[in-house]
C-alpha cells in the first residue's frame, strides 16, 4: 500500500489485487529479463549497511497491509533457500500513527525473540479476524497464548531499545525512499515490489509475488556483479 494513501488501495496496490482473472493493463515486458524502471529501481546512491561481504535482502512492510499479507507465504518460502552470501530481514514500516504501532509490535517481538514465530497468527487476526491489535495490552492479552510473555511484554514495548529501532527503521525506509508496501531491497542498491515485477501482465496477486521473486533473484544476481 502507498504512503500518502494508507486509507485506500494505491493505483500499484490495485494493479497487484487485480480480479478474480487478473488485472489486464498495457503490456510492457521486455524479452530478456526485467527491465530497469518498470520491473524495478535503481537507487542513485546505494545505501550502506548489511554484512560485509554479503548481499542484503530486506523486505518493507506492514502487519496491516493486505498485499502484504498475501506476499508473506512467498517470499518466507524463497527466504529460507536463499544462498550463503545473501542475507534477508524484514523491517517494519511506519507511514503513520497506527502503522507505528504495529511498528513497536514488531520490534518488541523481535526483542523478544518471538517475531517470526507468532507473525502468522497477527497477519490472521488482523486479515481474518478483524482484529486491529492496535493497543499494547490487548496486544499482549492476544500474544499470551502464543508463548508470549505479558509483563516481559509491555515492558519491552515501552523501553528504549525498542523506541531506538523503531527510529533506525524509519531512517533505512526514508533512505530507501520507501512510499508503498511490500517493497524488496536488494544489496543497497534495487527496489521491486509485486507491484513493479507484474508491470504490463495480466495476473493474479499470487502470481505477482512469484514474479517479484524471480525480479529479486535477477537483482541479486546484478549485486553479485557489481
Amino acid at each position: 500500500m502507498k504512503r500518502r494513501e494508507f486509507t485506500q488501495l494505491s493505483a500499484a496496490s490495485a494493479l497487484a489485487a487485480g480480479t478474480a482473472g487478473g488485472l489486464l493493463v498495457q503490456p510492457a515486458q521486455a524479452q530478456g529479463g526485467p527491465v530497469e524502471g518498470r520491473q524495478y529501481q535503481r537507487l542513485a546512491t546505494k545505501v550502506p549497511g548489511g554484512a560485509p561481504g554479503k548481499i542484503e535482502v530486506i523486505e518493507f512492510f506492514w502487519y496491516g497491509c493486505p498485499h502484504c499479507y498475501v506476499f508473506e507465504p512467498t517470499i518466507e518460502a524463497w527466504a529460507k533457500q536463499l544462498p550463503a552470501d545473501v542475507v534477508y530481514r524484514k523491517v517494519h514500516v511506519a507511514f503513520r500513527e497506527n502503522v507505528k504501532i504495529h511498528q513497536r509490535l514488531f520490534f518488541t517481538l523481535e526483542a523478544m525473540g518471538k517475531e517470526a514465530q507468532v507473525r502468522p497468527a497477527i497477519f490472521n487476526a488482523i486479515h481474518r479476524g478483524g482484529q486491529s491489535l492496535t493497543d499494547p495490552k490487548a496486544m499482549a492479552t492476544f500474544l499470551a497464548p502464543l508463548g508470549v510473555d505479558q509483563a516481559k511484554f509491555l515492558e519491552l514495548y515501552n523501553s528504549f531499545g525498542v523506541q531506538n529501532k523503531c527510529l533506525q527503521a524509519g531512517k533505512l525506509q526514508d533512505s530507501y525512499n520507501i512510499d508503498g508496501v511490500p517493497t524488496v531491497a536488494i544489496g543497497g542498491r534495487f527496489l521491486t515490489s509485486p507491484a513493479m515485477a507484474g508491470f504490463g501482465l495480466r495476473a493474479s496477486e499470487e502470481e505477482l509475488g512469484q514474479r517479484a521473486i524471480a525480479v529479486a533473484n535477477f537483482l541479486i544476481e546484478q549485486s553479485r556483479k557489481s
